[in-house]
C-alpha cells in the first residue's frame, strides 16, 4: 500500500506518509516497520501496546527494532531515549490500570529472564547468544538485593532516585514508613519492591478511607467472616461481613462501611518478587454505580493487598 502511494500520488514527496496499524492479526509492529522500509515516515504507536481490541503498534516494539536491527533498517532512527522505555511501561500499565503480560515484548517481566540452564551459562559467556538487545538500552536494571530491615532513610532515598523517583518530603515520609513496614515481614527488599512501593503507596488521590486492621476466619468447613476496621477522618468504623472465601468476606465488609454496592468485574494477583515471603499485588476492577474503577494493592499478605486495592478504587470513586 505504502509503495503503491509513493509510485502513484503526485509530488508524493513533498508530504509525510503515515502508517496507523491495529494489531488484530498480531501483525502492527511488523506492518509498521515494513511501511518504514517502503516510505512511511510516521508510525502511529502506543506504549505497550494498548489500544481497542487487540491494541495498537506498540511504540516499544517499533523503536527498538529499528535501533537493534541496523542491518535491516540502516540510517533511520528515531528521537526516543530508548532507557525511559522501561519506567515510561510502567507509569502508563498504572495510570491506566492495563496490566503488561509477563511474555510482553521489551518491557515484559520475562522478556529478560532466563531459567533453563543452558541459557544462564550462555548469558554468562555471550550475552548476544539469547539476548538481542541489552535490557539496560530499555532503562532495566536487574532487580537486585538492596535493602533490609537496618536500612536508613538516606540510604533509601539514594536508591529511590536511582530508580527514577524523586519525592518531595511529604512522599519521602509515607514511602519510607510503607518501607519499613514492609521489612519488618520480608528479609530482603528488591528494586522491584521498591518500585511498587512507590508506584503504590505515593497516592495520586489523597484517600478518604484507610486500613486499620482486619481480622479473618476462615478454613475447612468454615463460613469465611472476615471483621474490616476502616478510618476515616481519624475515625475508626467497623463492618463484619461473611462471604464465599476471605477477600469476598473482607470485600463484603467494606461495602457495609462504606454504603457502597461494588461489582467486582476483575481480580488479578502477581508476585512483585520472587520467594515464599514475596511482595504481592493485586489489580481490580469494580463497577460502582455507573462507573468502572481501578485499583491497586500490594502487600506481602495477599488477603490484605486485596483489601488495600479495594479501598484504592474507592477512594478514587469518593475523590470524583
Amino acid at each position: 500500500m505504502i509503495s503503491d502511494i509513493k509510485d502513484n500520488v503526485p509530488n508524493i514527496n513533498k508530504a509525510v506518509i503515515a502508517i496507523h496499524c491495529h494489531n488484530d492479526l498480531g501483525l502492527a509492529t511488523a506492518n509498521s516497520l515494513s511501511a518504514v522500509l517502503a516510505g512511511a515516515r510516521q508510525v502511529h504507536c502506543t506504549i505497550n501496546g494498548i489500544g481497542e481490541r487487540a491494541g495498537n503498534a506498540s511504540l516499544e516494539e517499533v523503536v527498538m527494532a529499528m535501533k537493534t536491527r541496523k542491518d535491516v533498517f540502516g540510517n533511520f532512527y528515531t528521537d526516543i531515549d530508548t532507557k525511559e522505555i522501561y519506567r515510561t511501561s510502567r507509569l502508563v500499565s498504572k495510570v491506566t490500570d492495563f496490566i503488561v503480560p509477563p511474555n510482553k515484548a521489551i518491557v515484559g517481566r520475562n522478556a529478560f529472564a532466563h531459567e533453563s540452564g543452558i541459557h544462564q551459562d550462555a548469558i554468562l559467556k555471550k550475552r548476544i547468544t539469547y539476548e538481542i538487545m541489552d535490557p539496560h538500552e530499555v532503562g532495566i536494571v536487574s532487580s537486585e538485593l538492596v535493602m533490609g530491615k537496618h536500612s536508613g532513610r538516606h540510604a533509601f532515598r539514594d536508591r529511590l532516585q536511582s530508580l527514577g523517583f524523586n519525592l518531595n518530603e511529604e512522599q519521602l515520609n509515607k514511602a519510607f514508613v510503607r518501607f519499613k513496614e514492609l521489612a519488618d515481614k520480608k528479609k530482603d527488599i528488591f528494586d522491584d519492591d521498591l518500585r511498587i512501593i512507590v508506584e503504590n503507596e505515593i497516592e495520586v488521590v489523597k484517600p478518604i478511607w484507610k486500613l486499620d486492621s482486619f481480622k479473618v476466619t476462615s478454613g475447612t468447613n468454615i463460613k469465611p467472616e472476615a471483621e474490616v476496621i476502616l478510618v476515616k477522618k481519624s475515625r475508626k468504623v467497623s463492618g463484619i461481613s461473611s462471604g464465599d472465601g476471605p477477600v469476598d468476606a473482607c470485600f463484603k465488609a467494606i461495602d457495609k462501611i462504606t454504603g457502597y454496592k461494588c461489582k467486582l468485574e476483575d481480580f488479578r494477583l502477581e508476585a512483585v518478587t520472587s520467594g515464599k515471603d514475596a511482595l504481592g499485588q493485586v489489580s481490580l476492577k469494580l463497577k460502582i454505580k455507573d462507573s468502572t474503577i481501578s485499583g491497586r494493592g500490594a502487600s506481602t499478605d495477599i488477603i490484605e493487598a486485596a483489601i488495600r486495592a479495594y479501598l484504592d478504587a474507592v477512594n478514587k470513586l469518593e475523590a470524583k
